[in-house]
């Protein structure tokens, strides 16, 4: 028995042994894990990297880009396009003026009665219409006949609190968001579709022109008198409330600029300078591109992948459309080489843009002691159940650093327009009042990223400069930012001048 019971105790030792070993093996193996996880975001957070030196290294670049763009077609990656808005709203505007905003697969139209610098905006109302998918991808009339019934329709609900002088026309501000080439405030060439559309034979023609006969075949009597986008329309409702207002950002899906300059010094600009003695330029600087931009392999790999290798650059780094993305990417390398989440890498994990900027910003904010959003958020999206505490302050990290990189580079963007402008410095010991409007849902809902934007651009521009800078919210600026266009361009404005 003495034999039996040795044998039994030493086999008992092996095997508790054996099970020692195997725990420490994983402890290791689950340390090796985690060192190389934290490995991939150290290294991740170095190559976002945006101290201040770099930023104005990038501010510099815009502002030198912004030159080039401005002397001829073509010489830079900033398209800088002249907009013909050469009369922003003032204020004094009187009368009902109409506005159509079309930029996805839903358009809205929008009236509002202004009542001059006492009033205001003294009524408004909007109707928000989705278009049929066969419509997006049949005939250039089938698309512009069912905009104008609809825009019809619309007309004919006007009250008795909208008062149109007698005599006069109808007019429209037409917000559209598809690349044109403008020539003049009224018309404009669609270059080609996007978000989904595809109608080979508006691609080349006037888009005025097609709204225009459209209107006319379905009996409506209204005339369009401004052809813009969405980031003008936001400048135009931004300066109507507030004269300071000279550049406009939109940070949301994608992201562009658009900023008053002085006629003079846009030597691409020809014929007679407007009597203003300013223009207004979309800068479509979402195509902003520069050797000091802090670029990682997820960005590399993003844009190869993408639909428009090369370009748009700018806005692949620092909008709403593919900031949950760089974080999905990142994720993926650590699921793969630190196993984060288990031994293989979640099969929704590999899914492209499932990780949507909204669900990335509410892991961000994320203040529950056990991060619970976090946990919620990685199982109904990925399906990954039962993360730990640290993995998700891991998740929790990394968009923090894809968040900053973003915004900080957003605020290096909007300084050097207020370089090029020159609003950057104070003169002769006098500082100029200047206000930014800013709109999109990724500047308006991303706290976080709202914030370090704002303290980023304070930090550029130094204290006391900084004091003569406001930003300024600017909803639905595109709306009705088209309508009061309408009205600082009205044909009868012109008639009552001449």
């Amino acid at each position: 028995m003495g034999k039996v019971a040795v044998c039994a105790a030493v086999i008992g030792g092996a095997a508790a042994c054996a099970a020692a070993a195997l725990v420490v093996r994983r402890q290791m193996r689950s340390a090796g894990r985690w060192a190389r996880a934290a490995e991939i975001l150290k290294e991740l957070e170095e190559r976002c990297g945006t101290p201040e030196g770099r930023l104005r290294q990038v501010a510099d670049a815009m502002a030198v880009e912004m030159h080039a763009g401005l002397a001829s077609e073509g010489g830079s990656k900033l398209k800088m396009l002249i907009s013909y808005v050469d009369n922003l709203p003032s204020g004094d505007e009187e009368g009902v003026f109409y506005a159509l905003d079309l930029g996805g697969t839903n358009f809205r139209v929008l009236r509002v009665q202004l009542g001059g610098k006492e009033a205001g905006v003294v009524n408004q109302e909007f109707a928000e219409v989705s278009i049929p998918p066969n419509l997006m991808v049949g005939t250039s009339d089938e698309l512009f006949d069912y905009i104008a019934t609809e825009l019809a329709k619309f007309i004919s609900q006007e009250g008795d609190n909208f008062h149109l002088p007698p005599g006069r026309q109808r007019e429209l501000g037409f917000t559209f968001s598809f690349p044109v080439m403008q020539l003049s405030i009224a018309s404009g060439t669609l270059i080609r579709w996007t978000k989904g559309f595809s109608i080979d034979d508006t691609v080349g023609q006037d888009v005025v022109v097609e709204l225009t006969r459209a209107m006319e075949r379905q009996g409506v009597d209204m005339r369009v008198s401004a052809l813009v986008n969405d980031t003008i329309g936001t400048l135009a409702g931004g300066r109507y409330n507030n004269k300071d207002v000279v550049i406009a950002v939109i940070l949301g899906t994608g992201t562009n600029a658009a900023y008053v300059e002085r006629a003079q010094a846009i030597p691409k600009l020809h014929g007679l300078p407007p009597k203003s003695g300013e223009m207004v330029i979309n800068m479509e600087w979402g195509n902003f591109r520069s050797s000091h931009l802090p670029l990682t392999e997820y960005d590399h790999a993003l844009d190869a992948e993408s639909l428009n290798p090369g370009e748009q650059i700018f806005e692949k780094i620092t909008s709403g459309m593919y900031l949950g993305e760089i974080v999905r990417r990142v994720l993926c390398k650590m699921a793969d080489e630190a196993a984060l989440f288990s031994d293989t890498v979640p099969p929704k994990l590999k899914t492209p843009f499932i990780l949507r900027t909204p669900e990335m910003s509410a892991m961000h904010h994320d203040t529950s002691p056990d991060l619970r959003v976090v946990g919620d958020k990685l199982k109904d999206i990925l399906e990954i159940s039962n993360t730990s505490l640290k993995t998700r302050k891991v998740v929790v990290e990394l968009c923090n650093i894809v968040a900053t990189r973003g915004a900080r580079l957003a605020a290096a963007g909007v300084f050097g327009i207020l370089k090029k402008m020159g609003r950057d410095t104070s003169r002769e010991g006098e500082t100029q009042k200047t206000v930014i409007a800013m709109d999109g849902g990724l500047y308006e809902h991303y706290t976080a990223y709202r914030t370090c934007l704002e303290n980023t651009l304070n930090e550029l521009l130094g204290e006391e400069i900084a004091k003569s800078i406001n930003i300024e919210q600017s909803n639905d600026g595109s709306g009705i930012g088209a309508a009061l266009l309408a009205a600082s361009h009205s044909h009868y404005l012109e008639a009552t001048e001449s």
